[in-house]
């Protein structure tokens, strides 16, 4: 157990440390610029106090990365108190002023006292550090181009209502189509014969189904809406744009799931149903393929948001909400592939159709509440089962 406690108010310019003894007494407080040569003076500084310190910081990526590997590189005990947990802490504390002094107290103090904040270890593996700076740059351009998508879906539907809902953009074929023709007239007068050696120049998949549905769609519109000239230049712009992100994100898979199949565990998490080499790379980047890190399958699935919130309060018991702090990315890899999965594995159809056709305990006779509750039994049970469990060696998930 640490004599003192360092908690560092992470900035992006600065940071701010604030240091305590056991008792809670203020020993050093300083701001620090984001620089290696004076983050290493107050690494030495406070050592100087007690050489058994311990650290604790507010934010474990991003800006506080630079302090976070200067720490751990030299063998620090380095932990991590989310903002929010920060945030909510400070109001037990004297004052309602917000300083940085304040926060790196209130940072310092709750690791003095709690003990169960999450330990920042080292990435020894690079593999986890390229996923994780990859998966973060695929997100930028997959933001862009819902956007762009959702523009282009919208000022098409302004002027060729028809043809919007005949086209599906998110996919690579059907957006060809709007680079081209994005008006009813344009359509008519290119025809049938011509529109498809068109989409087949384009190596457009289905070109004489796509041709036939827009020339449906044409036929459908003759009124002239005012402003369509310039409504088609951008829809033609934006079509072009998206073709330019999907050909980027494609560019960023590549390097994804190469840097994927490097990864030891990667053969063991894309076997499981509806996880392949992306939501497997997202898997890894925000787990560090470490599952000894979360104690056991339920902490990762509290952690993760799948598993219910209880919100019990006298004789209310049994009152299980969804959670509302959660890692986003990790909800999102454990849904889309549980998504997928009902798709693809019929096993896990089988499991989808059972629960959706189960009725309803609230709504059930009584002569039936005891068959549900035993279901809703199983079901809970088979969901233990589906979670990894930690395995007795580090190789990462065993799965049954």
């Amino acid at each position: 157990m640490p004599r003192i406690w360092a908690g560092v108010d992470i900035g992006k310019a600065h940071h701010h440390c604030v240091v305590l003894d056991a008792e809670g007494k203020r020993l050093l407080s300083r701001r620090v610029p984001n620089d290696e040569p004076k983050l290493l003076d107050l690494l030495a500084d406070v050592p100087a106090l007690d050489e058994d310190a311990g650290w604790a910081v507010d934010v474990s990526d991003g800006m506080a990365t630079l302090l976070i590997n200067v720490l751990l590189n030299r063998g620090q005990q380095l932990l991590h108190i989310p903002g929010l947990a920060v945030n909510r802490a400070s109001a037990g504390y004297r004052g309602t002023g917000k300083t940085d002094a304040k926060d790196a107290t209130v940072i310092a103090d709750q690791a003095r006292k709690r003990r169960d904040l999450t330990a920042l270890r080292p990435d020894n593996e690079h593999v986890v550090v390229e996923l994780r700076v990859l998966t973060n740059r695929r997100a930028d351009p997959n933001a862009d181009r819902t956007r762009r998508i959702n523009r282009l879906r919208g000022q098409l539907t302004e002027i060729f209502p028809a043809l919007e809902r005949s086209l599906d953009p998110g996919n690579v074929g059907p957006l060809a189509l709007p680079a081209g023709y994005q008006t009813p007239a344009a359509l008519r007068r290119t025809g049938r014969r011509r529109l498809t050696t068109w989409l087949r120049n384009r190596k457009v998949r289905g070109a004489e189904a796509l041709a036939d549905a827009a020339l449906e769609a044409a036929e459908r519109q003759h009124t002239a809406v005012a402003g369509k000239k310039v409504t088609a230049q951008v829809i033609h712009t934006l079509a072009r744009e998206v073709t330019g992100l999907n050909e980027q994100i494609a560019e960023i898979d590549k390097l994804i799931e190469a840097r994927f199949r490097d990864h030891e565990l990667a053969e063991v998490i894309s076997s499981l149903p509806g996880i392949g080499p992306l939501l497997g790379a997202e898997f890894l980047a925000a787990t560090a393929g470490d599952m000894s890190r979360y104690g056991s399958s339920d902490r990762l699935a509290s952690f993760d948001g799948v598993a219910p919130v209880p919100r019990d309060s006298g004789n209310v018991s049994g009152n299980l909400h969804r959670p509302r702090r959660y890692h986003r990315s990790l909800q999102r890899v454990f849904y889309t592939s549980a998504l997928i999965s009902i798709r693809n594995c019929e096993a896990s159809r089988r499991y989808y159709e059972r629960k959706t056709t189960a009725p309803d305990p609230a709504t059930a006779r009584p002569s039936a509440v005891p068959m549900s509750v035993r279901r809703r039994q199983r079901g809970s049970a088979s969901r233990s089962s589906a979670r990894c469990r930690v395995s007795g060696s580090t190789s990462g998930l065993a799965w049954p």
